[in-house]
């Protein structure tokens, strides 16, 4: 894409929820913007354990199955509820446990670098987005997103 939108969000975040449609409809229909997710869970001990086991379904290709599973529940999280959303989703649960216990240094470190990045942009919570040069926090709606992207074009052109 020509225009990165990069989104720093927490699963249990609920208008993370909320404008999660809206954005990927956004993407969707432009079809020149790249969209990048950066957890930042901030939520407590289950926003961090659903970001550290999604991250690790990454190693078996189903990173974009798992936070849509995830991302879409519209209920509070616990861990057997993640589990059986990620089950259902289509993720080896087995396999992705596996992958978190081999690969937690390497998963706690790309949520170190998150927060970091977030902190550092001024953010105080989710969502959070860099769209273009362009920092906005809170949760945008479609034609916000849409004006968002436009003004990162024009601003790229200059």
């Amino acid at each position: 894409g020509d225009i990165t939108i990069v989104e720093y969000f927490d699963y249990q975040c609920p208008y993370c929820r909320k404008i999660s449609p809206d954005l990927a409809k956004v993407v969707r229909e432009d079809g020149h913007v790249r969209l990048v997710f950066k957890d930042w869970p901030i939520f407590g001990g289950v926003s961090i354990y659903a970001a550290r086991i999604t991250l690790a379904s990454r190693y078996q290709d189903k990173f974009a199955e798992a936070h849509e599973a995830l991302i879409s529940l519209k209920e509070k999280l616990s861990e057997a509820k993640v589990d059986a959303a990620l089950s259902a989703a289509g993720i080896d649960l087995a396999r992705a446990k596996a992958d978190l216990a081999a690969k937690r240094t390497e998963i706690d470190a790309v949520l170190a670098r998150n927060h970091e990045q977030a902190t550092g942009l001024g953010f105080q919570g989710t969502p959070a987005f860099i769209i273009g040069h362009f920092r906005v926090p809170g949760a945008p709606n479609a034609q916000a997103f849409k004006q968002a992207i436009a003004d990162a074009r024009a601003a790229a052109t200059k």
